[in-house]
Order: structure tokens, then sequence, then C-alpha cells
């Protein structure tokens, strides 16, 4: 079952993802209001990146990659 949870922790994170420029190019970020144990395991698996104390977090392009395959695996329709 928690294999399934942060699957969805991370679907979740980019479907209410947005692109943000933080000056050195543009990320795709995402407020971190899941639980943490799923977003400790996400940063650990390198799908996301994000400071302790930040409000949200970036998903790295693994992290979107796993995402796009996740929307595949739950046949999700998304236009991103």
């Amino acid at each position: 079952m928690k294999d399934q949870i942060d699957e969805l922790t991370l679907l979740l994170l980019y479907l209410t993802s947005f692109t943000d420029d933080y000056g050195l190019g543009e990320a795709q970020r995402s407020w971190k209001g899941y639980p943490f144990e799923s977003l400790n395991e996400l940063s650990e698996n390198k799908y996301i990146m994000g400071g302790k104390r930040s409000k949200s977090v970036y998903l790295t392009d693994d992290g979107i990659n796993q995402a796009k395959e996740l929307l595949k695996k739950y046949n999700i329709v998304h236009e991103k």
C-alpha cells in the first residue's frame, strides 16, 4: 500500500504543478501538502527536490517522466 501512496503522491504533485522561472530556467513546481513520509521517499528516489523549510518542491526530470508513466498506468488523461 505504501508504494501506491507514493505513486499517487507523485501523480498529484505532477497534476497540481505549475511552471516557475527560478532565474536559471523554468521548472515544474508543486506545493507540498502531502504526507512527509511519501515526500521523503520521493526525494530519496530523486523524483522531487526542495528544502525542508520550503512550502513547495521541484519535480525533477525523472519525477516528471515517472509521473507521465503513472498517468498511463492509472489511465488518466491529462493535457499539459
